[in-house]
């Protein structure tokens, strides 16, 4: 199954959503595709006048145009998905959650979709961590 993560550079839910037999959608994959892509003339910047128009689709006009940027990214990955694993509190450092408007609009379109989903919080402890990944092996092994 594809399963979408949140944050979507997640490399740790990444790689838990790989090692058990599912196609993770990242941002990871989607950038290398805009960097390699020759139409792009920017790389540093990896954005087409149809990505302002496709992140329309996600966050209306008057929404600032970062967040309309990241969703025109990851909007088209939440559209692909079959189910989702949410991240919540994860610090700045982990991942893209430094914009929060954006994360509260992720989380929206996900749960708009009706998609399984588990939201489990950012482990602090090496006990949590352990819970964590048993939960989400949980979580991938119960969609199959």
């Amino acid at each position: 199954m594809k399963i979408f993560i949140d944050p979507p550079n997640s490399l740790i839910l990444f790689d838990l959503v790989e090692r058990f037999g599912h196609e993770p959608l990242s941002v990871m994959a989607t950038i290398q595709e805009r960097v390699d892509n020759l139409e792009i003339d920017m790389p540093p910047m990896n954005v087409t006048l149809n990505d302002v128009k496709n992140g329309l689709k996600y966050a209306g006009i008057e929404v600032p145009s970062g967040i309309r940027g990241r969703l025109a990214v990851w909007g088209p990955l939440i559209d692909q998905a079959e189910a989702a694993i949410i991240m919540e509190d994860a610090p700045y450092s982990f991942g893209c959650v430094g914009c929060h408007r954006t994360n509260l609009l992720v989380d929206f379109l996900v749960r708009k979709r009706k998609l399984p989903t588990i939201e489990i919080d950012y482990p602090r402890t090496e006990e949590e961590a352990r819970n964590m990944v048993i939960r989400v092996k949980e979580f991938l092994e119960g969609l199959k």
